[in-house]
C-alpha cells in the first residue's frame, strides 16, 4: 500500500463519518514498536458522546496512554513528541469545533491555532497520525457559521496535507493513498 512503512513524521488520515479512518489510523500506530499516545480532542458533552468515547477506548486496548486535550493540541504534541513515540490525534474536526466554541467568530485566533499546529507537526521527531473528517463533499450548509466551519476545515486539512509525509483517504473502510513521500 505504501512505498515504505510509515515510521516518522506526520500522516494525515481523512474520511467521512464512520468511514473507517480511526480504525485505519489505530492500525498504523499499532504497527510501530513505540510508546503509543492517544490525543483525544472530543469532549463528552452528552450521553451519546460518552458512549462513543468508551467504545473508542475499548477498541484501543491497554497499550495506549490517553491524553484528553480539547484545545491546546499543538502544545500537547510538543510536550509528548519524542523519537520513540507515536501520537494518534483524533480528531482535527472535533478540535476545530472546540476552537469555534472557545473563540466564537474570532477567525484570527482559530487560524493562529491551526498554524501553530502545522508548525508543530512540521517539526515532529517521532510519528504523529492525524485523523480528520472530510466535510467538503456534501451539500452547501444553509447558514454562514456552518459554511465558515466547512471552509476552515477544508483549509486546515489542506495545510496539514501539505506538510504530511503520508496522506490517506479512507472510504467504506478502504484506504486510498493520496500522498506517500
Amino acid at each position: 500500500m505504501f512505498k515504505k512503512k510509515f515510521e516518522q513524521g506526520c500522516m494525515l488520515v481523512l474520511g467521512g463519518a464512520k468511514s473507517g479512518k480511526s480504525s485505519f489510523a489505530l492500525n498504523a500506530c499499532n504497527s510501530l514498536d513505540r510508546e503509543r499516545i492517544f490525543l483525544a480532542t472530543a469532549q463528552a458533552l452528552d450521553q451519546e458522546m460518552e458512549e462513543r468515547i468508551r467504545r473508542h477506548q475499548a477498541e484501543r486496548g491497554s497499550g495506549w496512554r490517553t491524553i484528553e486535550e480539547p484545545l491546546k493540541v499543538a502544545e500537547t504534541i510538543g510536550s509528548l513528541d519524542r523519537e520513540d513515540t507515536v501520537i494518534l490525534l483524533d480528531c482535527l474536526t472535533l478540535w476545530l469545533n472546540n476552537l469555534y466554541m472557545e473563540h466564537g467568530e474570532d477567525q484570527e485566533a482559530i487560524d493562529k491555532a491551526i498554524e501553530d499546529l502545522a508548525r508543530q507537526l512540521a517539526e515532529i521527531r517521532g510519528a504523529v497520525v492525524v485523523v480528520s473528517n472530510e466535510v467538503g463533499m456534501g451539500i452547501v450548509p444553509d447558514n454562514q457559521l456552518s459554511r465558515t466551519y466547512r471552509d476552515t476545515a477544508g483549509y486546515m486539512n489542506q495545510r496539514i496535507a501539505r506538510l504530511a509525509v503520508k496522506v490517506v483517504a479512507v472510504l467504506a473502510g478502504l484506504p486510498l493513498v493520496l500522498k506517500d513521500a
